[in-house]
């Protein structure tokens, strides 16, 4: 991709170019989020680890074999964010920096809506998409990781429970491989590179592995280590591999 040669014409000469710069569009796993609990005050909250969400390991990857190139990440995740509100915050969040690439990674939350939801959806990857090309942006679009397939032995909450039954149902019965199959005909139609991460959740759990065991919440955000997945995918989309 391009911006791998940005990083080959900084590391040759680094008073000569500008930083690389690299924005993340994407909802609460982009954002860093990890376990889920509920405060005394009834509201849901997230454990927030910023250092072990997949941009931080994809800037360690980078740096450790570009040590001379500054890499700025531009996290624009926010928890609970669905395509359509990523679009309406990406002037805001993720244009004004002019980065070099933008991650996208949106489905989750979507699916979430209900099946009468996949062409908004799609509209607003669309318009995600379009904004970007119009700026000659480098864009990469992310498939997420699976949901629950069970609900975990492990949530005692009951409200928590509720949660997890209803992510299961929607990844069990189909409606996020719709929605991402949605995903893939947009970026087909505008020219934007998959990093199907899904796909290899899908391998792992038809070879055995156990999925919701994977996840930090038990629900919908992998665990620190299964961020390193889409660290290392990215990252041989970005090098050509």
């Amino acid at each position: 991709m391009k911006v791998m040669n940005l990083f080959r014409d900084k590391a040759k000469d680094m008073n000569g170019c500008q930083p690389v710069t690299i924005a993340f569009l994407g909802d609460s796993v982009t954002q860093g989020c990890f376990e889920v609990f509920f405060k005394n005050n009834g509201e849901v909250e997230t454990v927030y680890d910023v250092n072990s969400a997949y941009h931080s390991y994809l800037k360690n990857i980078l740096t450790t074999l570009y040590p001379n190139v500054t890499v700025n990440i531009i996290n624009a995740g926010i928890s609970g964010n669905t395509a359509e509100q990523g679009y309406a915050r990406l002037e805001r969040d993720v244009m004004k920096f002019h980065p070099d690439l933008v991650v996208v990674c949106f489905g989750l939350n979507d699916c979430g809506q209900g099946p009468d939801y996949i062409n908004v959806y799609a509209d607003s990857l669309g318009k995600i998409f379009e904004r970007l090309k119009s700026e000659d942006i480098e864009t990469i679009f992310m498939t997420p990781n699976m949901m629950n397939t069970e609900v975990s032995c492990h949530i005692e909450d009951e409200r928590v429970r509720e949660i997890a039954v209803t992510t299961m149902e929607n990844q069990n019965g189909g409606l996020l491989d719709r929605y991402l199959e949605k995903a893939r005909e947009v970026c087909q139609s505008h020219q934007i590179p998959v990093c199907d991460c899904y796909q290899d959740w899908k391998a792992m759990e038809r070879n055995g592995v156990d999925i919701t065991e994977r996840l930090a919440n038990y629900i919908n955000h992998p665990n620190r280590k299964m961020n390193w997945l889409f660290a290392v995918r990215l990252f041989e989309m970005m090098n050509g591999e």
